[in-house]
């Protein structure tokens, strides 16, 4: 394994691109209980909070006030913090990165953030469940974005696999990204069914729920298929072995919490109720148990894109020409001279 001449002498780009994927994951996680404690409104104006300026919210209210109050102003801060890094680590890139692309992906993950801030706004402004499905959607999207930003930046991207061109990738190239596909539309069907309309009638809840599941067959099964294949063809390629790994294991472990999900939410299915353990069961709506169990599955399906991403970013460099990088210092010499 080689290493190519890039603009990567500073991991200051990384590390912030690391940094920026970590504080994502929390937002997730807060936006997720936002959503299933329903206290999306707990906040009614915006950019302010009750006529403060967002940071100078009194903490006292903030953190001894209704929970509500607390998951929602802290998932505003959380953002804030978000659309700080974003812009620390588009600064970083623009000064110690020439790449193009590079600096373009840099400006695509401060303009993601602003969407996403924009969105969560009018959401509240106008008070709307279908603003608020999106805002649901494009989080996912932008914590994939960052965690390949991660890899893109990362050294490790930039050596040269040995005899890459004899590997034919393309198999690998199509699966992995008709996983980052489907696990994409998974998510997007999870947000339709968390934001369904109280006044949707019964078969478009049901209709919504049969997707869901039929798509969580058609994840998984391009979740185990792709580990079969970089098991047996690329297990000597460098860094691809982790994310499919962990792919799979989030897979099961997200099928495992959708179970939960459904138990918790709505209790068990017609066809245990004979069964002991079934009877016993009470839903508890806006519990502890309910509200941790169905946040983690927003969140494992947010793993889950990431893990598929990861995988389809690093089978890229399968690809790519080991020659000197485009905008490296070296080839700026050479096209000086």
């Amino acid at each position: 394994m080689t290493s190519q001449h890039t603009n990567l002498d500073s991991p200051w780009p990384h590390r912030l691109a690391v940094l920026l994927a970590c504080a994502t994951f929390p937002l997730i996680w807060v936006g997720g209980l936002v959503t299933t404690y329903d206290a999306g409104m707990a906040v009614p104006d915006w950019p302010s909070t009750y006529g403060y300026n967002l940071f100078a919210y009194p903490w006292q209210t903030w953190l001894f006030g209704p929970w509500d109050l607390f998951i929602e102003h802290g998932h505003r801060l959380l953002g804030a913090l978000v659309g700080f890094i974003a812009i620390a680590f588009g600064c970083v890139v623009w000064r110690n990165d020439r790449r193009v692309g590079m600096r373009a992906a840099s400006c695509g993950a401060l303009a993601l953030v602003v969407i996403q801030g924009v969105l969560g706004g009018t959401r509240v402004l106008f008070d709307a469940r279908q603003l608020a499905m999106v805002h649901g959607c494009v989080g996912p999207a932008f914590f994939a974005y960052c965690v390949a930003l991660t890899v893109y930046t990362s050294r490790k991207f930039a050596m040269t696999e040995p005899h890459a061109s004899e590997l034919h990738p393309q198999r690998l190239h199509r699966l992995s990204l008709l996983t980052v596909v489907f696990a994409y539309l998974q998510l997007i069907i999870g947000a339709q069914l968390r934001h369904v309309s109280v006044m949707a009638t019964p078969g478009v809840f049901r209709g919504a729920v049969v997707f869901h599941l039929l798509m969580a067959v058609i994840v998984t099964f391009h979740a185990f298929q792709l580990l079969i294949v970089v098991k047996q063809h690329y297990s000597a390629v460098h860094g691809l072995q982790f994310p499919v790994v962990l792919l799979a294991a989030l897979v099961l472990i997200q099928v495992a919490l959708g179970g939960a999900t459904w138990v918790a939410k709505y209790g068990w299915p017609e066809f245990f109720a004979d069964y002991a353990f079934a009877a016993p069961h009470t839903i508890q709506a806006k519990s502890l148990l309910q509200g941790l169990v169905v946040t983690s599955h927003v969140a494992t399906g947010s793993l889950v894109l990431a893990a598929s991403v990861t995988t389809f970013a690093r089978s890229l460099r399968l690809v790519r020409v080991p020659s000197v990088a485009l905008g490296s210092s070296a080839l700026m010499m050479e096209l000086a001279t």
